[in-house]
């Protein structure tokens, strides 16, 4: 049965051969074989020394594309650069005139806002309970609590932009310049 042969080139072998020897999956074999990287024969015979060449210089060629680093090109970096500079200059100008809000600002505000919202709602049964007790009409209870509701709703109706400003916000009238901070010019 073991028969011994000098000649390579003509050998094929199944597919379950040349998973072995390149330590690859059956559906991988497959697509390696439709990319014409391993040479199929015939149906799920493949010829061994094509298929191994071919496989090694795949794995070569993959290898050196992969570790080959991309050339830094100066003009493209430079560009890049002056690109996030200008993206931040125009987010701290934004923050400064107060349409940019910095999370920790937003935060700090609506946690405000909304503590005093809660602390007026629980407070409701308290206030409105003792001016309840010898009320018998229900549509003068009912505008009792509504009164008391509506107040507290008063506190999430109450916006002031200026709340949500930092500490960098600066007041620009419409026309006028914002002149360069030396922060900004160091940057450069």
């Amino acid at each position: 049965m073991n028969q011994k042969t000098n000649e390579v080139d003509g050998i094929t072998v199944s597919s379950a051969v040349l998973q072995s020897i390149l330590g690859l999956t059956d559906r991988r074999v497959r697509q390696l074989a439709q990319e014409g990287t391993i040479v199929r024969v015939s149906r799920g015979k493949y010829s061994l020394v094509s298929s191994v060449q071919n496989y090694v210089t795949y794995i070569k060629t993959t290898k050196e594309t992969a570790e080959t680093p991309k050339k830094l090109d100066y003009e493209d970096e430079r560009a890049l650069h002056e690109r996030i500079k200008r993206e931040k200059s125009e987010l701290t100008l934004k923050l400064m005139k107060g349409e940019l809000h910095k999370t920790e600002d937003v935060e700090r505000v609506m946690n405000d806002m909304l503590t005093n919202f809660r602390s007026k709602v629980l407070s409701i049964p308290s206030k409105v309970a003792p001016r309840l007790i010898y009320k018998d009409d229900v549509n003068n209870i009912q505008d009792t609590i509504e009164i008391e509701v509506v107040e507290a709703l008063q506190e999430l109706s109450e916006y002031d932009p200026s709340l949500f400003y930092s500490d960098e916000y600066v007041d620009v009238e419409d026309g006028e310049k914002i002149e360069e901070t030396n922060s900004t010019k160091e940057d450069s």
